[in-house]
């Protein structure tokens, strides 16, 4: 069955219904979340400081949809094997039989990842780009769909391997939690204390089959030509910026293009707006630049720059489609 713009806004939203009955206050946060896991390689990065729940954000999106969920914890000691398995000698059988690491999985929370050595990282990348592993030389398709939901303190850097700029390219967005509000952390000790217990017990909205179903059905989004130049002039933009040495790649147009057709599906729209693509950019830009050297030390650097680029780029004016 064909699912309807209609039918993807409603489940879409009933799945951020289920996740906010664990996480309060973050709606905007949660919004983009799901926009990039409606949308093919829609792996996201999490950076912000411990305790700003973003383990908890990965459990709930993965129960709320009904997906099998894996943590793997990175550290400087993690090898390639112990995400992807490996063959184990079978006494019993006289023979080596295929264990499967925790990357067999729907939804990955890849906990502290720039922990993890460049040769570990870059079992993930082959994972997160081409949804398989390989395992003495034997290549094996991961579930469908495959989301990685990567997390890095920003403030700890001792004993970290950056992220090279090819895996950072691989997300489609890097997002940040944030510190709740006065009311909002005393909305969160109220749950606590109330409910009697760590864990909040989360239903199943939907299933994978069904999260595939309406990827496919924002294939049918319409996107103006005019919003497409808009999107090519935001990422042209970066590649002559002065403060920039290296700009988005064109992963960068494709994310902001999937990105702003999921973004119009959850509301409901057949069509992307302007707003969509300005609402996504900064998350589906900026960690795609590479910055003049004296900037590497300022805080969100690059999302000052690129919402610059937004403040200076023309906005389209399109027609509405209804």
């Amino acid at each position: 069955m064909t699912l309807t713009i209609n039918d993807v806004s409603s489940l879409a939203n009933r799945v951020l219904e289920e996740v906010n009955r664990a996480i309060v206050g973050k709606q905007e946060v949660l919004e983009k979340i799901m926009t990039a896991f409606l949308t093919p390689g829609g792996h996201v990065l999490l950076e912000d400081f411990p305790g700003l729940a973003k383990t908890l954000i990965a459990n709930s999106f993965a129960k709320a949809l009904g997906m099998e969920f894996k943590r793997i914890q990175f550290t400087p000691d993690l090898l390639p094997g112990d995400i992807t398995g490996g063959y184990i000698y079978d006494r019993s059988k006289n023979q080596f039989s295929l264990r499967k690491g925790p990357l067999f999985a729907n939804i990955i929370l890849a906990d502290e990842i720039n922990r993890a050595s460049p040769k570990t990282q870059s079992a993930l990348l082959e994972a997160m780009q081409e949804y398989q592993v390989t395992i003495e030389g034997d290549t094996l398709k991961l579930p469908e769909p495959f989301i990685v939901i990567a997390t890095q303190n920003p403030i700890e850097y001792e004993g970290t391997f950056p992220l090279p700029e090819a895996q950072l390219d691989r997300f489609i967005m890097k997002s940040s939690i944030g510190y709740p509000t006065f009311e909002q952390e005393q909305e969160i000790i109220r749950r606590r204390r109330e409910r009697r217990t760590e864990n909040v017990m989360l239903s199943a909205v939907i299933d994978p089959p069904t999260l595939l179903e309406m990827r496919l059905s924002i294939e049918e989004v319409f996107i103006d030509p005019d919003i497409e130049q808009y999107i090519i002039n935001l990422v042209t933009r970066t590649r002559n910026h002065r403060q920039i040495v290296v700009g988005s790649s064109p992963r960068g147009s494709l994310a902001l293009l999937k990105l702003s057709r999921a973004s119009a599906a959850i509301q409901g729209r057949s069509y992307v707006l302007p707003d969509d693509v300005k609402r996504f950019a900064v998350p589906a830009l900026s960690h795609r630049l590479i910055l003049e050297p004296d900037l590497w030390s300022v805080a969100k650097a690059a999302d000052g720059i690129v919402q610059e680029i937004l403040n200076i780029v023309p906005v389209p004016v399109v027609q509405d489609y209804r």
